[in-house]
């Protein structure tokens, strides 16, 4: 009955959405203003119409109604309520629903705004929100809907939405669970806001097909969505940082990130959407780059697109990727004609979108910004191609090819440079006109006093080259971000008689985006920082251990005290080791690494030991084990130093972010 239900409304609100489609066609070519709040009221039902149908699903998964065969597959009795509900997001036809479902809550919010002075973008703006939102439903209703029963006919077990001739109801007493590797507690938080991102995006580019298609050549459809991308933008930033962090939590290979195909789905929108946060600037500023903007939205879409198919087409493998599944060919057509209707408009207003002023000075800041957005191109072509090609050699020569780490590493980390230098850069270039005196007479004591730093480094003992550039431009960054802060405030100081943090904080307050931007960029170093550390000093061993004897990383000795095998009540056999970590004579305490075993999904899961400061990490993983009285057990143990200044670069990221979406006064 609850399956029915939730299925009924999924078709409901699939025909809802096309004559939301209809209706802002209609009015939008006859100018009726009646027929596009039609469309307006149409869409704001299909978010209510959705919730019911999450719902019922949660209400199933939640309830362990294993008769419905998505909840089999992804439910089962031994997981908690918490993984029980994250289940909805967990499979392929759930996600997909919770996809749709935030999409309708996005682009019924953008509909409530007033729309006075911008009338003539409604219709379209509904229009490419529907289009998209009747695509997803189309998947879930015709291909993955997580609504059908199981049932027994004579040939066999079948998953059918209605009752096939002469079947029975199947109702088996516990499903198959998650997959070991999502019974974490990242996957509260990471998928949501990863998809939160993705589907964030589409409002922007809703808002610039509607200006391509009305001729509106002004910044209007920039200012409108401005904070939905920063929004879009601080979602998806933070949906892979977590990513990351879930990955260095379970995955036990020491990293937080591998260049796997799914996780560079999932950075590639983010090249292309930072590029554009950067670039629309100069456009609000200098009236420039408007057909650049118009490309790297569509392109953000469209890659919003091509992540989410690489994931559920099956076409990739990855720990990351769904099962293999019939909407690939669904996906890729849609990819297709929505890139080719956006550049096709796009290059029929390419001359109402030409720039109102020309670029002067290759040392602007107009022309800084923009090779900044050449370079971040730049990087998602790396990334396109390494994801692409294997797909391209299997296709040409049926083999699969793999790229591997080490490709992306070398072909980005000069392009990824580039951009810190960048960053230390423009914020002392000029709008307009900048020469080399003018520059360098800005620049040179913040690069002075950077390479100071990298004298002390390297009197310190460091002789890594890319440590010591890598070093050397974060400190770059950091002190020139630090010394705008510190002159606009001493200006205002002065002034006004105001104390130099009052000064500050009246200074942000007044001017979010630009001082926004600048915590943004302190919090990227501070990523860098953590970056540099892992990847460049990275140091592991590895040893089986007797009880009792250690082995030594990085100046930390690690001892082997104890294994123990056991049952828990979740249904896993864990096998749990004592470790105890020293450095030097200091004790610092016990870590507990395990490999966990799921009985119901026969998968194992290793969990880590960890022993983090601000300093660095002891990483350890428990490869393999025997009894006390045979060998001992085999250790894997890695020294990352720096890391955790990757996840504390996140928490000012967030503020950053917050500061400059805030709404301003006059806004």
């Amino acid at each position: 009955m609850i399956a029915d239900f939730g299925f009924g409304v999924l078709v409901v609100t699939f025909i809802l959405s096309f004559f939301s489609i209809g209706a802002a066609l209609y009015g939008a070519l006859t100018k009726s203003y009646p027929w596009a709040e039609s469309a307006r009221r149409a869409m704001l039902l299909t978010f209510p119409l959705l919730t019911l149908s999450s719902l019922a699903l949660l209400y199933l998964l939640v309830g362990g109604h294993y008769e419905i065969q998505y909840v089999y597959s992804v439910t089962s009795n031994s997981m908690p309520l918490y993984l029980r509900i994250t289940a909805l997001w967990g499979g392929q036809a759930g996600s997909l629903l919770f996809w749709a479902w935030l999409l309708s809550a996005f682009t019924s919010a953008v509909t409530l705004r007033k729309w006075e002075r911008d009338r003539e973008f409604l219709p379209w703006v509904i229009l490419v929100s529907s289009v998209t939102l009747a695509f997803f439903l189309s998947l879930v209703i015709f291909f993955e809907n997580p609504f059908m029963s199981w049932w027994q006919t004579v040939s066999g077990e079948v998953a059918a939405m209605f009752r096939p001739a002469g079947a029975v109801l199947l109702t088996p007493r516990d499903g198959r669970g998650l997959n070991p590797l999502l019974r974490h507690p990242g996957m509260i938080v990471h998928p949501p806001l990863l998809y939160l991102g993705f589907v964030a995006y589409i409002i922007p580019f809703a808002f610039a097909i509607a200006a391509l298609i009305t001729g509106r050549t002004d910044d209007r459809w920039i200012r409108i969505t401005r904070r939905w991308t920063l929004w879009a933008w601080l979602f998806l930033s933070l949906g892979l940082v977590l990513g990351a962090r879930w990955a260095y939590d379970v995955l036990g290979w020491g990293g937080y990130w591998g260049w796997d195909p799914v996780e560079i789905a999932s950075l590639m929108p983010w090249l292309t959407g930072t590029a554009f946060l950067h670039s629309v600037i100069i456009q609000e500023k200098r009236g420039m780059l408007k057909q650049w903007n118009m490309l790297l939205i569509i392109l953000t879409y469209d890659l919003v697109l091509f992540g989410t198919f690489l994931t559920r087409s099956g076409v990739l493998s990855s720990v990351h990727s769904f099962a293999q599944s019939a909407i690939g060919p669904m996906f890729f057509a849609f990819i297709g004609l929505t890139f080719v209707s956006s550049v096709s408009l796009l290059i029929y207003r390419w001359n109402d979108f030409k720039a109102e002023v020309e670029m002067k000075s290759m040392l602007s800041r107009e022309a800084l910004f923009t090779l900044n957005n050449l370079i971040f191109i730049g990087v998602l072509i790396v990334c396109f191609w390494g994801v692409i090609f294997p797909l391209i050699s299997e296709l040409v020569t049926n083999q699969k090819v793999t790229v591997g780490p080490p490709f992306y590493e070398r072909a980005t980390a000069p392009l990824f440079g580039a951009l810190m230098l960048l960053m230390g850069v423009a914020p002392l270039s000029a709008w307009g006109h900048s020469t080399i005196k003018t520059l360098g007479r800005a620049l040179w004591k913040p690069a002075l006093l950077a390479a100071l730093v990298m004298a002390v480094i390297l009197a310190a003992g460091m002789r890594n080259a890319v440590a010591l550039i890598g070093f050397g431009l974060v400190a770059l960054v950091l002190i020139v971000t630090l010394y705008e802060f510190w002159r606009a405030a001493r200006a205002r100081s002065k002034t006004s008689a105001e104390n130099f943090f009052l000064a500050l904080w009246k200074l942000t307050g007044r001017n979010r985006r630009r001082y926004g931007g600048h915590i943004i960029h302190i919090s990227m170093v501070l990523m860098a920082i953590g970056i540099l550390g892992i990847e460049v000093f990275q140091t592991e061993t590895q040893g089986t251990l007797p009880q009792g004897s250690s082995l030594e990383l990085a100046g930390y000795t690690v001892k082997f005290d104890s294994v123990a095998q056991f049952d828990t009540a979740g249904g896993r056999n864990v096998t749990r080791a004592v470790v105890s970590v020293f450095k030097g004579d200091r004790y610092l305490g016990d870590l507990y690494p395990r490999r966990d075993y799921y009985y119901e999904s026969s998968q194992p899961m290793t969990i880590p030991g960890l022993y983090s400061t601000l300093a660095d990490d002891m990483y350890i993983i428990l490869v393999d084990w025997q009894p006390i009285s045979a060998s001992g057990a085999t250790f894997k143990v890695y020294h990352n130093p720096l890391v955790n200044w990757l996840w504390i670069g996140t928490f000012i990221f967030v503020f950053g972010i917050l500061v400059a979406a805030w709404p301003e006064k006059d806004s």
